[in-house]
């Protein structure tokens, strides 16, 4: 096949690579089409949008067939912030989507490769974003489920030509259906110990503005210290705090975010989810307008299932029950508000202690997926 690769440099460019998996996954039941303006501000390489863009470079591509026809798509990150803390020369590979063709495949990933190796990487990685922030890891198991709207949605055929072209697995992350039970398990009915022992209590807060001006940087902060030993973690800066808190504030439920702290009220823990939102985004088909924002509304008020997008706790309360004291105020609100479902977003695989803490409910594995890796100097 006769392929051409275009850089994308404009803003023209740049939609036709947005909006390009919209034709790819047409009559696709499963994928879930992201916001467009989401991926806008974060592919536009303007840092005023995406705030990491003031440590990473990229690249886009676009691969087409000789009709002149879009066959692929693919980003090229380097995480210069990454990078340091981990003691690597990484290139990443996102936003990865073609037809179900090898030579496309190799013709974008040798496009992120060449980049990568004129910048001095030495190691292509991926799928990954700029940072954990964004959706990581190929889709390996799972294919037959709708997938979340926080997370990468691809073909069965993408990990079998990505391991045809030599890549390796580096890292998996598993996804799990947990059923909320109208009760609670016994060991949350003694939460409450925890709180005569170590001094935490739940937070109570009126609104999630109170929440996010009073509280909102110190929960990422959580997430800057328990998330530094996980897989190409890099701290978020306060600039990409507060872009995060302007951006999920308003879309929280305050009986969907639960926040532990202590007797001085430090911040000890904290879960964040959200209604499901994938049948309501892909109803508008990732539009807010004119009718997409109805749905999404729709579903935050009515909803029998949630993502738990991110539950953090703080090193030194790792041990003392914090998570008892989490799990014990999101399931009286689950309860409360009728949701019997809960999908928790991917979960490193090594991630014990994160894995063991579903274990006092029944639950199902929902979906795996993988980072892959190559080396460039071999």
């Amino acid at each position: 096949m006769k392929l051409d690769l275009v850089e994308v440099t404009d803003r023209r460019l740049l939609r036709k690579f947005i909006t390009f998996p919209e034709k790819l996954y047409r009559n696709c039941e499963n994928w879930v089409p992201p916001l467009l303006g989401d991926e806008f501000d974060a592919l536009c390489g303007d840092s005023a949008r995406n705030a990491a863009m003031e440590f990473c470079e990229r690249i886009l591509f676009l691969a087409y067939d000789a009709d002149g026809n879009i066959v692929g798509r693919i980003a090229g990150i380097i995480n210069h912030k990454a990078n340091k803390e981990w003691n690597t020369n990484v290139v990443r590979f996102g936003w990865i989507d073609f037809i179900n063709d090898e030579e496309v495949a190799r013709c974008l990933i040798g496009a992120v490769k060449k980049w990568g190796l004129a910048k001095g990487m030495e190691v292509i990685k991926g799928p990954l974003g700029f940072t954990d922030m964004d959706k990581e890891g190929m889709l390996v198991e799972g294919f037959e489920n709708l997938s979340p709207f926080t997370c990468i949605y691809n073909y069965p055929y993408y990990p079998e030509i990505l391991e045809k072209i030599g890549f390796s697995k580096d890292a998996d992350w598993t996804q799990l259906m947990v059923e909320i039970p109208p009760v609670l398990p016994d060991v949350l009915k003694y939460s409450t110990l925890v709180e005569e022992r170590f001094g935490l209590h739940v937070v109570k807060f009126s609104s999630v503005r109170e929440l996010g001006e009073k509280y909102g940087r110190a929960i990422f902060h959580i997430v800057n210290e328990s998330f530094a030993p996980l897989y190409e973690f890099s701290p978020l800066t306060d600039t990409q705090i507060d872009r995060y808190l302007k951006t999920y504030v308003p879309i929280m439920d305050t009986d969907f975010v639960c926040v532990i702290a202590d007797e001085n009220d430090n911040i000890a823990g904290f879960c964040f989810c959200v209604p499901s939102l994938a049948k309501a985004v892909k109803k508008g088909r990732g539009r807010l307008f004119p009718f997409g924002l109805i749905h999404i509304l729709r579903a935050l008020k009515k909803n029998d299932t949630l993502e738990a997008l991110m539950i953090g706790v703080g090193p030194e309360f790792q041990r003392k029950g914090a998570t008892a004291l989490i799990f014990r105020c999101l399931q009286e609100n689950c309860n409360k508000r009728g949701v019997t479902r809960l999908i928790v977003n991917p979960m490193l695989e090594k991630n014990y202690n994160v894995q063991s803490i579903w274990g006092m409910y029944q639950y199902r594995q929902f979906m795996r997926r993988r980072s892959y890796f190559l080396s460039l100097t071999k």
